[in-house]
């Protein structure tokens, strides 16, 4: 089965040749392969399409896809955006008592799964009436050529033939519910940055509208009553993350959709929001979009892989056990349907600890103490190494930020000095900006020189899948592509030290393992050093040297202890969390071990929580 499919918001037929259609082979033959829409996009003629992919070369802005699917896929098919829009096939299959997690990329349906399996969208299986929402993961791939049933001779989809098309399987029953609107279903979104637009007033106010008898119960388990009576606008991201789970979770539905619930949490965070969709997923149907790996091993009872290409297709792959899905998803070859989906395997490595440091020492600082009316931190004396990459790892309000700050310039300490002359590129944890216009202008004026350069291009541009955003204006970047941005511009200034807050927020677990390896070349290549701030262990093990680890009780004081060798920062880290890890044996990813089970007691009396 040969698909054709077109990104919409990249095509541009103003500021191109219309090079698809002049050099396509069959429109040289005289075969009316390609027809206009009334923005003068193309709708190309599959049935017609040999698969050349010379249109795909000879676009300019990369707006086209041709890809060849196997043919069993046809019958999969469950909604089709238009003549060449995104195309999602099947779809996962939600089970009581059992958490599902949805493993995938960006862009490639999960949001369109939301919608249908809740009911807001009925599936059209390329037949029916599609609309344009605008809005989700794909509204790229969404606005070309409608389907028309009395156009096309095709009669729309109805409920009917959507429990026709499931019968015999546990969406029919799902779908049924859905029909006769007996199905309640609760969504916790994937960026909660803008709750604050939506919402005018209080943390309580907010909640007690949807469940006012158990929000007690359910702020104490989130360890968020104490800001009950804070208004939302004045929350940070990690606080208006459990806001967020918290709202979901008061909600009385029979289907519950949680889209990344681990950005902005800290560990211990993560671990007890896990506990407690897990305990949810024991009685009703619970899916769970996650990207970091480590949180959705530990809380999910199955995974769905997905593959595709972001904008054009996604496909579901039947379900696996937890284990097996996330070491196919690193290796990036899913063997049972014989498709390839990443070049080569994310690798983990046991790092050994690095006798000396060849390149001397970059920055030494003394202890540190800064103080606020309400947070006291302070810091044990430390050395950064050229060339070394410090991972930082600690619970949220103790420190973290306030240590970077003062590393880059932005805060004076009030006891302690720095000692360093050098240049330092900073990534804040919070990305803002002003800017009005495309993101081009954007970096232009940000990196002035920096922009456009061979290194820029090679290491950058390429690897972080900038040149498609260029054209995008800033104010409608979604929140992975601002990270993606932000990343860029700091890697892309001459520096000494790269000071990375939460590189990994709102990235996919592609553009993570991709972000690490980019983080760790740069660094590599100028022979430079790196600071970074980060609550995913996937992330931190991928890309650290050694550990910086904060502790304390948060928002009342913090302390900071490193640069420390990898293995005893990552053990006094999980000491303090109360978890371990251990290395999965086919990987040497690092899973956590289930609590009081044979391997953990073993490791707690050896001292060995990182791994064994």
């Amino acid at each position: 089965m040969r698909i054709a499919s077109l990104l919409y918001d990249r095509c541009q037929p103003k500021k191109c040749g219309k090079e698809c259609y002049n050099f396509c082979p069959r429109v040289r033959a005289g075969d009316d392969i390609f027809e206009w829409d009334p923005k003068n996009k193309p709708i190309i003629d599959e049935g017609l399409c040999v698969g050349c992919g010379i249109c795909v070369h000879k676009c300019p802005f990369d707006a086209i896809r041709i890809t060849n699917l196997p043919e069993e896929l046809e019958t999969d098919l469950i909604h089709q955006f238009g003549a060449n829009g995104f195309r999602l096939f099947r779809i996962p299959y939600p089970q009581e008592g059992r958490v599902l997690g949805l493993l995938g990329s960006n862009g490639i349906g999960k949001s369109l799964i939301l919608n249908i399996l809740s009911g807001t969208m009925m599936p059209n299986f390329g037949l029916g009436i599609a609309k344009d929402e605008n809005e989700g993961e794909e509204p790229s791939a969404f606005g070309s050529k409608q389907l028309d049933g009395e156009e096309e001779g095709l009669a729309p989809t109805t409920w009917k033939d959507v429990m026709d098309r499931f019968g015999g399987t546990g969406l029919h029953e799902h779908f049924k519910r859905i029909n006769s609107k007996t199905l309640i279903s609760a969504f916790k979104p994937q960026y909660v940055d803008s709750i604050p637009k939506m919402f005018k007033g209080t943390v309580r106010e907010m909640l007690s509208r949807v469940n006012m008898e158990r929000m007690l119960e359910i702020t104490n388990a989130l360890e968020i009553s104490h800001i009950l009576d804070r208004t939302l606008d004045k929350l940070s991201g990690g606080e208006l993350q459990r806001v967020a789970i918290a709202a979901t979770l008061l909600k009385d539905a029979d289907f519950y959709f949680f889209d990344e619930p681990s950005s902005y949490l800290d560990i211990k965070q993560r671990l007890k929001m896990s506990q407690i969709i897990k305990e949810l997923g024991n009685k009703k149907q619970v899916i769970v979009v996650e990207h970091d790996l480590a949180i959705l091993d530990f809380l999910a009872d199955n995974i769905s892989l997905m593959y595709g290409e972001p904008g054009a297709f996604g496909v579901v792959a039947k379900p696996m056990s937890v284990k097996q899905a996330i070491n196919v998803f690193l290796e990036g070859y899913l063997r049972v349907e014989n498709v390839r989906f990443r070049d080569k395997p994310v690798e983990f490595y046991v790092h050994p600890p690095k006798a000396e440091w060849a390149g001397g020492d970059l920055l030494t600082f003394a202890a540190l103490e800064k103080r606020f009316p309400s947070f006291h931190f302070r810091s044990k004396a430390g050395t950064i190494h050229m060339g070394e990459v410090v991972g930082c790892v600690g619970p949220n309000a103790t420190g973290k930020s306030t240590f970077v700050k003062m590393l880059a310039g932005e805060l004076e300490p009030d006891m302690g000095t720095i000692e360093a002359d050098i240049r330092i590129s900073y990534k804040p944890q919070y990305i803002r900006h002003d800017f009005d216009g495309p993101v081009r202008d954007y970096l232009i004026i940000e990196l002035q020189e920096h922009f456009g350069t061979g290194f820029f291009k090679a290491e950058l541009e390429g690897p972080l899948g900038l040149k498609h955003l260029y054209d995008k204006e800033m104010s409608k970047l979604s929140g992975g592509e601002q990270q993606r941005i932000a990343v860029a511009k700091a890697l892309a200034r001459e520096a000494d030290l790269y000071l990375m807050d939460e590189p990994s927020a709102y990235l996919d677990a592609n553009q993570r393992m991709e972000v690490a390896k980019i983080i760790r070349r740069v660094i590599e290549k100028r022979g430079r050093s790196g600071f970074i701030v980060d609550h995913d262990v996937y992330f931190i093990d991928l890309v650290s040297d050694t550990m910086m680890v904060f502790q304390g009780e948060p928002s009342v004081n913090g302390t900071a202890v490193g640069p420390l060798e990898l293995r005893e920062g990552m053990n006094l880290f999980l000491k303090d969390v109360g978890i371990t890890f251990r290395r999965d044996m086919e990987t040497k990813r690092p899973r956590i071990n289930k609590l009081d089970s044979r391997l953990d007691q073993e490791q707690r009396r050896k001292g060995e929580y990182y791994y064994s």
